[in-house]
């Protein structure tokens, strides 16, 4: 008979920390592992999820919430389980072939960042040391400067959620008893909060004052109904359960990806409660959009209220979806054999292990080392009616880390540094942040090329890097002389200027700087002026049509050596206008809609840009919905989005000063690109699609885009001609 093991002793073997001076590396190999492991959990629930779509929401919840708290129970504990299990059945036996197989599913992260070789280390399940790695571990610092930023996050979640805890506990308390329904207290409470469910111990109801007045019996029954599933599926409890995974994973995208699934299925479930109770669709529906209307939501995920989830793809659902199917035997064999697989693997693993680590067993046999990709690489990339060259130069740092230099030889051979570079197990993979590029590819057997492809604005095309030589790489273009800049309190004009109609069949839009030489495309004179002044087309008042319809190309050169800043180029672009269009003009205000543009309660979500700051600043759309900045400040950026993207001017009240770095990426809607005569395509339904603007804006950079009316400077046009012969 085999005696029981302990579950605190597998708990406390699995995670039990080594002594030694190389403590922080195998920790942090540790969690790697845990991380990888978890990520891979994750997918799984993804991909039963999917399968289980047709069926109830209860189920696909519950398996969300078993993705969470696997992010808090490692695998290292069954395969803890499957050694001691086999330790007290004294084992002998050699180690069969499916260790090893199980081996790499179990520690799929034990070779360090170095490329070196390290066999398996037994410490992970509480034997002892088989052996070392021969390379230099991490340096200590690294880990240590990781672990203070995951504390730093970690604090800032606890501060916030422990400020809303307490802000919510204070409404309860003020709140006034009214009556019991199923056993929970319902309080009345004067705060405009929408109703929801307090406490995870002795949950409270919480109504807003009011409440019967803006709702109907029925729609106000059908709300109660919603809040007391919430609290018969314990739905608090779990969320705070979320609430601990978030705080300790905070970094990890996967974690905040389950935390909309689990609420996305929390409400769904509680929607197929109710209209299982024979209430009516539409009435439910109408109360939840009264809801929405009138009251805000709660501040925290552990506070189950009912407007949660996507609110047009729910009440669609509501009012569609009438039957959901209950799970049949072949969907519960599925999840049986889910279930069996995700704790039997790693116990077999174990198990098998163990078996091999006793006397007499076959020792495990050390992995190939990698094949380094250190050097140069280049290929052809084939875009519509013209190839480019690229080359990546690939280094190691002194820290033993990769990096890598981009260059595209056809478009002037700039180099740019990757944003990221890795191989791990033959995969290599690179991105460059601000051109928004990223590729992945797989290393041949024998090192001498990558076969991949590269991807850009969502558009992806092959791209098959080969190992160069000396005598097999392509030169790279020298970099352009670097023009020194203008004289800075130098008043320039422009020596020669040549303006033309634009071609009928051009398709660009483009104001830049090449070499010295002003280059606009396809600009009309409204654009001219926005630019030039700073505003938006409703802040130019008067003048004839032909300055929004009549479209020009410049060429110009300034008088004054040098390559002019941004302000000296607007006022180049000032004086032309006033010499060759004969625009005068008067400041005024006008009481009008806009836009005020503010920084959220975290602050701003962007990088300060380092370089030099007399540069020109670069934003461009790559592609339409993706907006690419950098060395800009948020004049440059509210300028860009109000004569470009939006219907009105942008009020500037961030106060951020320097200059900035960022991609923002946004489903457009058909109200924005209409001052450039873009046609908007409909928006995707896609999943992954980018949010509306101003949810991105909010998301992606911690700014706030907010409508009101307030008082704007305006230019009121006295004068204007067509312009004078070159």
């Amino acid at each position: 008979m085999i005696s029981p093991v302990p579950w605190t002793t597998i708990w406390s073997a699995a995670w039990s920390w080594p002594s030694s001076s190389a403590a922080i590396n195998q920790i942090f190999n540790r969690l790697v592992d845990h991380l990888w492991q978890s990520t891979i959990f994750a997918l799984v629930a993804w991909v039963l999820a999917l399968v289980l779509r047709r069926n109830q929401a209860r189920t696909r919840y519950r398996l969300w919430l078993l993705a969470s708290v696997k992010f808090l129970v490692p695998f290292s504990i069954f395969v803890t389980a499957g050694e001691q299990l086999q330790l007290r059945m004294g084992a002998t036996a050699a180690k069969p072939r499916l260790s090893s197989l199980l081996e790499n599913v179990a520690q799929p992260f034990l070779v360090t960042a170095t490329d070196s070789v390290t066999k398996y280390d037994s410490s992970l399940a509480g034997g002892p040391l088989a052996s070392t790695s021969t390379a230099h571990h991490f340096s200590q610092w690294v880990p240590l400067s990781l672990i203070s930023i995951w504390v730093c996050g970690a604090l800032l979640l606890l501060v916030r959620w422990a400020r809303s805890w307490w802000l919510l506990r204070r409404v309860a308390r003020v709140a006034t008893p009214i009556r019991t329904l199923s056993g929970v207290p319902v309080l009345v409470t004067p705060t405009n909060i929408e109703p929801g469910v307090f406490g995870v111990v002795r949950p409270v109801l919480l109504l807003p004052r009011g409440i019967t007045e803006r709702l109907s019996a029925s729609q106000l029954d059908a709300i109660l109904a919603h809040e007391l599933c919430h609290v018969r599926r314990r739905d608090n409890l779990t969320a705070a359960i979320q609430m601990v995974v978030e705080t300790l994973f905070w970094f990890h995208p996967a974690v905040w990806w389950i935390r909309a699934k689990l609420m996305e299925e929390r409400e769904r479930a509680c929607d197929e409660a109710v209209l299982a109770s024979s209430r009516e669709a539409v009435v439910y529906a109408e109360g939840i959009l009264n809801v929405c209307k009138f009251y805000v939501e709660a501040p925290m995920n552990c506070v189950s209220g009912v407007t949660g989830s996507d609110l047009k793809k729910r009440i669609a659902r509501i009012l569609t979806e009438r039957v959901t199917r209950k799970l049949d035997l072949s969907r519960k064999l599925m999840l049986t054999v889910a279930a069996v697989l995700a704790v039997g693997l790693p116990v077999t693993f174990g198990f098998v292990h163990a078996a091999a680590a006793q006397p007499g067993a076959q020792a495990p046999q050390p992995a190939a080392e990698k094949k380094g990709i250190e050097g140069t690489w280049q290929g052809t990339l084939h875009v519509p009616n013209h190839d480019l060259r690229t080359v990546l130069k690939i280094t190691k740092t002194p820290a033993g880390a990769l990096s890598a230099m981009f260059y595209s030889i056809d478009q002037g051979g700039q180099g740019i540094p990757t944003t990221s570079i890795s191989l791990d197990g033959g995969v290599v993979k690179y991105g460059i942040q601000f051109a928004d590029i990223t590729y992945e590819g797989k290393l041949s057997a024998d090192g001498k090329s990558i076969t991949g492809s590269t991807t850009q604005g969502g558009n992806s095309l092959p791209l098959v890097f080969e190992r160069a030589t000396p005598d097999t790489e392509w030169a790279i273009p020298e970099p352009p002389a670097k023009i020194p800049p203008m004289a800075a309190d130098a008043n320039p004009s422009f020596e020669v200027a040549t303006i033309k109609p634009t071609k009928p069949d051009e398709q660009r839009k483009i104001i830049t700087v090449r070499g010295r030489e002003l280059v606009v495309v396809n600009f009309t004179l409204s654009d001219l002026i926005q630019f030039a002044y700073d505003v938006q087309e409703k802040q130019i008042v008067g003048g004839p049509d032909w300055m929004g319809s009549d479209k020009f190309d410049v060429n110009a050169q300034p008088d004054v050596p040098g390559m002019p800043n941004e302000q000296q180029m607007k006022m180049m672009i000032q004086k032309m206008l006033a010499d060759r269009f004969q625009l005068k003009f008067h400041p005024d205000k006008k009481e009008m809609s806009a836009y005020v543009l503010t920084v959220g309660k975290d602050g701003p979500k962007m990088t300060k840009n380092t370089g030099d700051p007399n540069g020109l600043p670069g934003l461009f759309f790559g592609p339409l919905g993706v907006l690419h900045v950098r060395n800009a400040t948020m004049a440059n950026f509210t300028n860009l989005m109000q004569a470009t993207v939006l219907d009105r001017p942008i009020v500037d009240r961030t106060g951020l000063d320097g200059k900035w770095d960022f991609i923002l990426k946004w489903t457009p809607d058909e109200s924005q690109f209409a001052g450039i005569g873009i046609k908007v395509p409909p928006p995707s339904d896609a999943a992954d699609a980018p949010p509306p603007l101003f949810r991105a804006i909010q998301e992606q950079l911690d700014l706030k885009l907010e409508a009101e009316k307030t008082a704007v400077g305006v230019l009121a046009i006295d004068h204007v001609d067509h312009p004078s012969p070159n």
